[in-house]
């Protein structure tokens, strides 16, 4: 009797990926907020300032689409436009208190799912999964 074939690892990476993805927006959700909104946080955080098009390079999204995320996050009070808008002028952008919150708890979140994925992995079994996948992620 042969036996099946093994999964390949681009293919488990997809699926966990799928899985964390689905996981953590749904987490985030509950929070009222998502992925997109913590990725526009995150890099605004890092460095304020940048265009919507390099923000929304670095998200792999639209300039339009990052303009629309910046707008409900300024909605929400997460960010503040630190420059009078107008056209052809940049707009710049900082992550308010409330913003920062919003990052806390989608860390949490993201933290949460981690360690329900990984729950079946020792201590040292995940530090030899991130070792491992380091250099992948590092090529990517």
């Amino acid at each position: 009797m042969t036996r099946p074939p093994q999964p390949s690892p681009g293919f488990l990476l997809m699926n966990i990926g799928r899985t964390i993805r689905t996981e953590v927006e749904a987490g985030l959700k509950v929070e009222g907020t998502s992925l997109r909104h913590l990725s526009a946080l995150g890099h605004l955080n890092r460095e304020p300032g940048l265009s919507y098009s390099e923000l929304g390079r670095r998200a792999g999204v639209t300039a339009q689409s990052m303009q629309a995320t910046l707008r409900q996050l300024e909605d929400l009070g997460a960010v503040e436009r630190r420059t009078l808008p107008g056209r052809g002028r940049t707009a710049e952008l900082a992550v308010t208190e409330i913003g920062t919150g919003m990052m806390t708890t989608g860390f949490r979140v993201i933290s949460e799912v981690e360690a329900k994925i990984l729950e079946p992995l020792d201590e040292e079994q995940r530090r030899a999964l991130t070792a491992l996948l380091l250099p992948v992620m590092a090529r990517s």
